[in-house]
């Protein structure tokens, strides 16, 4: 079995190390690196007989996210597993969107990796736990993968708006309860809701969120 590797990642050290783990296995055949999604796209133009690519998200000119979504439509033979320092929410919902097969921590360690690999070519879906259980907690709640669409379909009544905006003037509840005339309980309902409905646990998070979907 002669599995043939690129690898698209930015950091030499980093690209170093992962080469390193590959080259315990004789069934794995790196073929080369790249420093950022258009360099890695240049190059399996030069050659696509590639099995699977490590792709890093952070690059600069391409992310591994865009280069992703382009060698899928491009290659959709060849898997693609991301490999990561960071597991946040927001990247693994995108890179789930633009095709990604797996998804891993850099700080795998070099048998895990071969497994994960060898997952990926017999069509599984290699997670690391921490990443796996934030995958079903996006699925659960859609709404935590930023969503555009869905987040648009969120309704606050003219009362939560009102109360948001509020809120973003760093007012506190007694404050909103005196300026709307209602009881600051009834403000601490309302904001509960609010941060029910924005899939939020405090008010600068329930801001911010508001202010990016404009929904204040």
């Amino acid at each position: 079995m002669n599995i043939k590797i690129a690898i698209a990642e930015d950091n030499s050290f980093l690209a170093k190390a992962v080469i390193e783990k590959l080259s315990y296995f004789k069934d794995l055949n790196f073929k080369f690196k790249a420093v950022n999604g258009a360099e890695l796209i240049g190059k399996l133009e030069a050659n696509h007989h590639i099995d699977v690519i490590l792709m890093d998200i952070q690059m600069p000119e391409m992310d591994g996210i865009t280069a992703t979504e382009i060698v899928k439509k491009k290659y959709p033979h060849i898997k693609i597993i991301m490999l990561t320092v960071f597991d946040d929410d927001e990247n693994i919902f995108n890179a789930i969107k633009a095709g990604a097969n797996g998804y891993l921590l850099k700080e795998i360690d070099a048998e895990s990796l071969h497994n994960c690999i060898l997952e990926v070519l017999n069509g599984g879906a290699p997670m690391t736990p921490s990443i796996a259980l934030k995958t079903l907690n996006l699925l659960r709640n859609p709404i935590l993968a930023e969503n555009g669409k869905e987040i648009n379909e969120i309704k606050l009544s003219n009362r939560e708006t009102d109360i948001l905006e509020q809120l973003s003037k760093g007012l506190n509840y007694n404050e909103i309860a005196d300026n709307l005339i209602i009881s600051p309980s009834t403000v601490r309902k309302h904001i509960e809701n609010i941060y029910k409905k924005l899939q939020v646990h405090n008010k600068i998070e329930a801001v911010l969120k508001a202010q990016k979907h404009n929904l204040i």
